[in-house]
């Protein structure tokens, strides 16, 4: 088994140990996460706070940040596009909360003027160096320092909801029941699109954007589809991530698959699964009615 000797050989286990380990914190981050995305129809939050990016990455280039090769460089142009997403989702909340704006229009408007914004400034920065390393990134490529980086994030981002856990629940499951409770409708909604922020940015980076916006939409459709308790939800969140990246790096090792995709399709076809099994049950169901009718 490839996936054995990746592991544990001395020759490999230093190449893919750290792929494993960002994969794994990556998918207990963004696993809780996308039970709120779900629930609160922000699907495609992952795609327009990434696409942002590219604005924070042309202000990048015109501070000469871009390409130069130095760690501060590239720890600058990680700040200054972290800053610029934060940003880019606080605007998306405000549009949304006191804009008068769909979740889903909001952004899709900061998503065209962020790049819109980011092409003219690469434009009058004059950069010849590639951007698309930034903004897609890959996982088996990544090394022990991007490992500790993806573990970190995980442990501030997952203190975060569990302090304020009960909030964020009845914010998300029910916005009037949380109001009569007194909890800050307008807070928890930023609170929760700065922390998709930090998650998606530190996520496409290490995993790229289309790992990142799988897993923090699948897991959570996943686990509403078993379970309507929040406790039962948040728990097979968890594990249908961790299913979704072990499954798809051990396919990655032993097909030689390119390992985002595999595990973006170990998500999709768990969700495939789930959503099978939900229309058996409910013929069966339909069934067991209509023999006692």
């Amino acid at each position: 088994m490839h996936t054995f000797t990746y592991l544990t050989d001395p020759l490999y286990r230093d190449l893919y140990w750290p792929a494993v380990l960002t994969g794994l914190a990556l998918a207990g981050l963004c696993s809780m996460l996308s039970v709120l995305v779900v629930l609160k129809r922000l699907a495609f939050i992952g795609q327009g706070v990434s696409h942002a990016a590219f604005g924070g990455v042309g202000v990048a280039a015109m501070l000469g940040l871009v390409g130069t090769g130095t760690a501060a460089a590239a720890g600058g142009q990680f700040g200054i596009v972290l800053a610029f997403c934060v940003g880019a989702a606080l605007l998306i909340g405000w549009l949304s909360e006191r804009g008068g704006t769909e979740a889903d229009t909001a952004i899709g408007i900061v998503l065209v003027g962020s790049m819109g914004l980011g092409a003219i400034l690469l434009h009058h920065a004059r950069s010849t160096q590639s951007w698309e390393s930034f903004l897609f990134g890959a996982i088996i490529n990544v090394g022990w320092i991007d490992a500790a980086i993806a573990g970190g994030v995980a442990v501030v981002v997952l203190g975060v909801l569990v302090a304020l856990r009960r909030p964020l629940v009845f914010w998300a499951f029910d916005r009037a029941v949380a109001r009569s409770l007194g909890v800050n409708d307008r807070a928890m909604n930023l609170l929760v699109m700065v922390l998709l922020a930090v998650t998606t940015v530190t996520a496409m980076k290490l995993a790229g954007v289309v790992l990142a916006t799988a897993l923090l939409v699948l897991p959570g459709a996943i686990a509403l589809r078993l379970s309507g308790r929040t406790g039962a939800v948040l728990g097979w969140a968890g594990i249908a991530a961790l299913a979704g990246v072990v499954g798809g790096l051990v396919l990655s090792f032993e097909l030689d698959w390119p390992t985002g995709p595999a595990i973006v399709c170990v998500l999709a076809g768990l969700f495939g699964v789930v959503k099978g099994w939900e229309g058996v049950r409910g013929a069966m169901g339909m069934l067991r009615g209509g023999r006692a009718g």
